[in-house]
C-alpha cells in the first residue's frame, strides 16, 4: 500500500543576508545541474526577491507528481527537501485535523505546514532522513536542517553577503564568487580520526551542518543551533545488572528492539521502485535482509555484496550462506586489482575529501552494479555497530582494560590532549601524543611552522557534557557516533558512493526511535559474555545463519598502500613522487619517500583497520588538489 510519496535529491539554493541582493539565476541553474547525479528524474526552481533556491529529483514514489518546491496555502513559505520523512503520516493527520490542507501525498509537504504550526521548533517533531530549507518569505528567514544522525548532507558558506548551500560541496563551487582553498584542520582530521567530523570540510570557509542541527539566516546573520544529539543516562543512574538476570534482561530488551527495528524497516521499504538488500556477510546487515524478507513473505528480493579475489578482504562464502537462507536474488560484484586504478578519482571527486581507505570505490562498484540491476533504493546495516557496541574497543572497555601503551608524562600528556579533544580521558582510534609528533614531520616546512594552529588535538571535536560522567561503552558510543558514523560511513562511504549511481541507502537501525532506545541500553547488554552487540545477536537468533553469529568482527576491507606498493601500481606510486608532492607543497617530500620505501623495499604492511593509511591519504590528498584546482603551496 502507497503510504506517501518519497524523493532523494539533491538541493541548492542562495539567500542574501543584507536585503534583495541580486541573484543570477543562471548561476542557480549550473549549481543544480551539478547534482543531477543525485536526482536525474527532474528538476525544479524556485526565485523571488533575494532567494533562489534549486532542486534535483530521483523519484522513490508517485513518481507522474511529487517534484519539489512545496508552498504553504498562502505561497508565503517556501522548502526544498532532500531524503525521507518517515512519520509524515502521523503528521500529515494531526497537521490535517488542525485545519491544513495538503496539495500531494508527498512526504516532505509537511515541512512547510510543520513550520506554520512550530516555527524552526519543527525539527523536533521529525523523524526520517533529511536535509532541507525553508523560506519564510514574511519574516525574511531561512531555516536550514540536517536530520538527528546526519545521514543526508548539507554544506554551506557565506561570501558577498550570500549564504550559499548545497548537498555537495561540488554545487557551491560553481558559485564565481567561491574561491576553493584547502581546509589545513580538516586535512589534519583525516589524517588522525576515521574521516572529518563536521562542521569542517576540506574546504576552507565551506561547512558541513551537523547531524541534529539547524540553521537560521536572516538579516541579523547566521546562527546554529543542535535539536538533538544522543543522551545517554550518567553512569550512577545505572542500576547494575546481575549474572543472574542477564540472560532474562537481554532478552527483554531483543523482544522490544525487534518491535522497533521491524517498523523502522517497514518504514524504508515504501517505494514505487525496486528496493533491494546490501548483504556484507557480518551480522547487521543480515539481520535487516531477514527482517526485510521476514516483512513480505514470498517477495523476490534482490540482494548486492562485493567480492574480493583476495582472502584477506573476500567474505563471499558468509554473504552466500545469508543470501541461501533468506531466498535472494544474490548479486556479485567482483572488486579487481586494476580497478581502484581506475575508479580512484571519480570517488575522490564524489567523495570531496581524501580518505585513509580504498574501501569506498567497492561501494561505488556495489551502488552502480545495483543501478544497473534496476534497483534504486537499498536497505544497510549501518549504525548498528556505533550503537551497541559492535568494535573490539568495547570489548576492552567492558573488561576494564586501559591502553597502557603510554606511561609517565607521556601518559599525562597524552590525557591533557584527549580532555582538549572530547573532554574525557578515553583512548580512541591513535595515542594521540605520538601521531601529533609523525604528523609534524610528514608536513612541509611551510605547514610545520603553523602546526599548532591547525593541529586536530587542538579541536574541541564534541559536545564534552554529553560524555562527562558517562559510562565508558557510552562514552566510546558517542565519540563512534560523531568520529566515525556521521560524516564519513554515512557521508564520503555511504550517501555519496551511492548516489555518485543515483542510488538511496535506507539505515533502519538509524530510525530515531531505535536511536533513542538504544542510548537507554545498559552497557551489561552491549557487551555480554564477551561477545559485542549482545542485544542484536539475540534479536538475530534463528533469523540469520549460526556461522554468521559466530564471526568475530570483520570490517570493510580494501587493497591497502601495502598491496598497491608491493604489487607494483606504478600510478599509486607516481602520486606519491617527489616532484608531485613537492609542486603541492603540503607534505614533506622526503618523508613520504621513506615511507614508500619502508613499504616497498622492507615489505613493511598497513592493517586495515589497526593502522592509520598515511600514504592512502597523500595519494588521494594529490588527486583531491588536482580534481578540485585547489591552490599549490610549493
Amino acid at each position: 500500500m502507497k503510504r506517501g510519496s518519497f524523493n532523494v535529491c539533491g538541493i541548492v539554493g542562495a539567500f542574501s543576508l543584507g536585503g534583495a541582493h541580486p541573484i543570477d539565476s543562471q548561476v542557480i541553474s549550473r549549481m543544480t545541474s551539478e547534482l543531477i547525479h543525485r536526482g536525474p528524474d527532474d528538476q525544479g526552481f524556485y526565485t523571488s526577491n533575494g532567494i533562489a533556491l534549486g532542486f534535483r529529483r530521483l523519484a522513490l514514489n508517485d513518481l507522474e507528481r511529487g517534484n519539489q518546491p512545496h508552498f504553504s496555502e498562502d505561497r508565503t513559505l517556501v522548502s526544498v527537501c532532500n531524503g525521507e520523512i518517515y512519520n509524515h503520516r502521523r503528521l500529515r493527520e494531526s497537521l490535517t485535523a488542525a485545519g491544513h490542507r495538503f496539495r500531494t501525498e508527498c512526504d516532505t509537504e509537511v515541512l512547510v505546514h510543520l513550520y506554520r504550526e512550530h516555527g524552526t521548533g519543527l525539527t523536533a517533531h521529525l523523524d526520517g532522513q533529511f536535509a532541507f530549507a525553508l523560506h519564510d518569505v514574511s519574516a525574511g528567514r531561512l531555516l536550514l536542517a540536517r536530520d538527528h544522525a546526519g545521514i543526508v548532507p548539507l554544506f554551506y558558506t557565506v561570501v558577498d553577503g550570500l549564504l550559499l548551500f548545497a548537498s555537495e560541496i561540488k554545487a557551491i563551487l560553481r558559485h564565481p564568487a567561491v574561491s576553493p582553498r584547502v581546509d589545513l584542520r580538516g586535512l589534519d582530521q583525516i589524517l588522525s580520526l576515521p574521516g572529518l567530523v563536521s562542521p569542517r570540510t576540506m574546504f576552507e570557509g565551506i561547512k558541513a551542518l551537523r547531524p541534529g542541527e539547524r540553521l537560521v539566516a536572516d538579516s541579523s546573520g547566521v546562527t546554529t543551533q543542535r535539536y538533538w544529539d544522543l543522551d545517554y543516562p550518567t553512569a550512577d543512574a545505572l542500576e547494575p545488572v546481575d549474572d543472574g538476570a542477564l540472560d532474562a534482561e537481554l532478552t527483554r530488551a531483543a523482544g522490544h528492539m525487534t518491535t522497533l527495528l521491524n517498523d523502522a524497516v517497514r518504514d524504508r521499504l515504501v517505494a514505487d521502485v525496486p528496493v533491494g538488500l546490501y548483504l556484507s556477510g557480518g551480522l547487521d546487515s543480515s539481520l535487516i535482509a531477514a527482517l526485510a524478507v521476514d516483512s513480505r513473505p514470498g517477495h523476490a528480493w534482490p540482494s548486492y555484496s562485493a567480492v574480493f579475489p583476495d582472502h584477506d578482504f573476500d567474505e563471499s562464502p558468509h554473504q552466500r550462506l545469508v543470501a541461501a537462507m533468506l531466498g535472494t536474488r544474490h548479486h556479485e560484484v567482483p572488486v579487481r586489482h586494476g580497478d581502484l586504478a581506475a575508479r580512484l578519482t571519480a570517488m575522490v571527486r564524489h567523495a570531496e575529501t581524501p580518505v585513509r581507505e580504498s574501501y569506498n570505490v567497492c561501494s561505488m562498484m556495489l551502488s552502480r552494479a545495483v543501478r544497473a540491476d534496476g534497483t534504486v533504493a537499498v536497505l544497510t546495516g549501518e549504525g548498528a555497530d556505533e550503537l551497541f557496541g559492535g568494535y573490539p574497543g568495547y570489548r576492552y572497555d567492558a573488561a576494564g582494560l586501559g591502553d597502557g601503551r603510554l606511561s609517565g608524562l607521556d601518559a599525562e600528556l597524552e590525557r591533557e590532549i584527549r580532555h582538549r579533544m572530547w573532554g574525557v580521558d578515553l583512548g580512541y582510534e591513535t595515542d594521540h601524543l605520538v601521531a601529533q609528533e609523525f604528523r609534524r614531520d610528514l608536513y612541509s616546512d611551510d605547514l610545520a611552522g603553523s602546526f599548532d594552529e591547525f593541529t586536530v588535538t587542538s579541536q574541541r571535536l564534541v559536545d564534552a557534557e554529553r560524555l562527562r560522567g558517562r559510562h565508558p561503552l557510552h562514552q566510546r558510543s558517542y565519540l563512534d557516533f560523531h568520529l566515525r558514523l556521521a560524516d564519513h560511513l554515512l557521508g564520503d562511504h555511504g550517501d555519496r558512493m551511492a548516489l555518485a549511481n543515483s542510488v538511496e541507502l535506507r539505515f533502519p537501525f538509524l530510525g530515531r526511535r531505535v536511536v533513542d532506545h538504544a542510548t537507554s541500553l545498559h552497557p551489561a547488554l552491549m557487551v555480554a559474555g564477551g561477545a559485542e552487540k549482545a542485544v542484536l545477536r539475540r534479536v538475530a537468533e534463528g533469523r540469520v545463519p549460526g556461522e554468521v553469529l559466530a564471526r568475530p568482527k570483520f570490517g570493510f576491507r580494501g587493497q591497502t598502500s601495502s598491496h598497491l606498493l608491493g604489487g607494483g601500481a606504478d600510478w599509486f606510486e607516481e602520486l606519491l613522487s617527489p616532484s608531485l608532492v613537492r609542486k603541492q607543497g603540503y607534505f614533506d617530500p622526503d618523508t613520504v619517500a621513506a615511507l614508500v620505501r619502508h613499504q616497498r623495499d622492507q615489505g613493511a604492511q598497513v592493517h586495515a583497520h589497526l593502522d592509520t593509511d598515511y600514504l592512502m591519504v597523500i595519494a588521494t590528498f594529490a588527486l583531491f588538489v588536482e580534481e578540485f584546482g585547489l591552490p599549490c603551496l610549493g
